[in-house]
């Protein structure tokens, strides 16, 4: 049996906030602000959706944490998944958000979606609550995701909602009626069809400065699949399966650091997916244009802290290249990084050295890297089973300000939950943050999510 995993260092995050909730959430519970605007949405299976962002009250950046009132939720309904975006032009305006959720007795599951049409009104999140359109589903929904796709010479924002009947569900906007339908999705999204197990987390990743995508997919039944698309002929190029044991929690595609640009060599973007499932290590297999799904490396330690529920890629330590974070439900966050030559680190043999960790007193289900503060840093939002934690960046973005003997004692409140302090919805907290805050841009947002009973 491998020890256990020591990490490099200390976490370097410190955490600013803590929300609680009044019922738990779930893996499909968390959606970031769209389209850069500083605002959490969470959901709980008690059909309760928080609006969670950052005041500028009194001079002091403070939490604000709201129970926004979206109509037509029966009192008795879960929400299963929530999901937010931005409208895409030539709309303008204020955008819309998908709930499906199950209505109670009757058993019969539902998507939401809000929507405000009226041209040049202000983005106002509670007036948006107001207007749904209420779409009968029939089968039992999970995740809810939305992408851009290439309609014709624009492009379009759709929805994507994966089921257990099984099948990955589309919504597009008939843009003459103002509301979403269900559209065959092998129109637009040939590669999500024929599956033979329930899809518990699906990326669509657009191929940046090409009409090309690559699509991951991880199923119940340990079923993974990445495709490569051309979004103009809608031809699937390539396609790479791998079963693995256990339900896969987690697939995200994602690019690696890729050498310098030369006048021999023009610089050309890798692309790798992050898979973790609930049996096994998380791994992450390279290169996937070129290598496929043969080249894998694993998260070592991964595995020792009770299944990975969810996981993230993003620069956590603001120096260019990506971290992989995944969370689990034995309350671990641990944070990796890549080496090897390609990263231009001096590790000979590539692969992924744990970086940090941090204990919380609960499971971890769902996170979100976004700027809540308006000051340029993103936070990082982890959902536990008892609410949403805020981890910001110490003041002024400078690191050694975590000391290995701070972070050690903040890891050890968090796990014993002396560390948590919370915020009744709708009430504050001052946090003393001496930030500048940037205004955000006034664009429109759209807002989805999903439920069952």
């Amino acid at each position: 049996v491998m020890g256990e995993v020591v990490a490099a260092g200390p976490c370097p995050l410190r955490e600013d906030s803590f929300t609680r909730f009044s019922s738990q959430s779930n893996v499909y519970g968390l959606a970031g602000g769209a389209g850069g605007r500083g605002e959490l949405l969470a959901a709980t299976l008690k059909g309760k959706v928080l609006g969670f962002r950052y005041q500028d009250l009194r001079q002091k950046i403070r939490p604000v944490a709201k129970e926004l009132q979206f109509n037509y939720i029966p009192v008795d309904a879960e929400i299963v998944s929530i999901d937010t975006f931005n409208k895409s032009p030539p709309e303008a305006g204020p955008g819309s958000s998908f709930l499906p959720q199950d209505s109670g007795d009757k058993g019969c599951p539902f998507l939401n979606i809000y929507c405000d049409y009226e041209p040049g009104s202000e983005y106002n999140l509670d007036s948006i609550a107001q207007s749904c359109l209420n779409l009968e589903l029939q089968f039992t929904p999970f995740q809810l995701c939305h992408t851009e796709v290439q309609v014709g010479d624009q492009l379009e924002t759709v929805f994507l909602l994966s089921g257990n009947d099984p099948a990955i569900h589309l919504y597009k906007e008939n843009e003459g009626l103002h509301q979403f339908e269900e559209q065959p999705v092998e129109n637009l999204f040939p590669e999500l069809t024929n599956l033979t197990s329930s899809v518990l987390w699906l990326d669509v990743h657009n191929l940046s400065g090409t009409s090309r995508r690559l699509s991951a997919l991880g199923c119940q039944s340990g079923y993974v699949r990445v495709a490569h698309v051309d979004q103009r002929s809608r031809e699937v190029l390539h396609t790479w399966t791998v079963l693995q044991d256990g339900p896969i929690s987690r697939v995200i595609v994602f690019s690696l650091t890729a050498p310098e640009e030369t006048k021999d060599r023009p610089r050309q973007e890798e692309y790798s997916v992050l898979v973790a499932s609930m049996l096994e290590p998380a791994v992450v297999y390279r290169d996937l244009l070129s290598r496929g799904l043969e080249d894998q490396l694993l998260l070592p330690g991964s595995d020792q802290f009770d299944s990975v529920l969810c996981g993230l890629v993003t620069d956590v330590d603001l120096d260019g290249r990506p971290e992989v974070l995944v969370a689990t439900y034995g309350q671990e966050l641990l944070c990796y990084k890549y080496g090897g030559p390609e990263a231009q680190l001096p590790e000979a043999q590539p692969g992924f050295r744990l970086l940090w960790r941090r204990s919380f007193s609960s499971p971890l289900l769902a996170m979100a890297h976004v700027d809540l503060t308006g000051d340029g840093l993103r936070e990082l939002a982890v959902v536990s089973l008892k609410g949403v934690h805020i981890l910001q960046v110490p003041q002024l973005g400078l690191f050694p300000l975590c000391s290995p003997e701070a972070s050690g004692r903040q890891d050890e409140n968090s796990a014993s939950g002396k560390g948590e302090s919370e915020i009744p919805v709708g009430s504050l907290r001052s946090n003393h943050i001496d930030r500048t805050k940037v205004r955000s841009q006034e664009n429109g947002m759209r807002v989805v999510s999903s439920g069952e009973a």
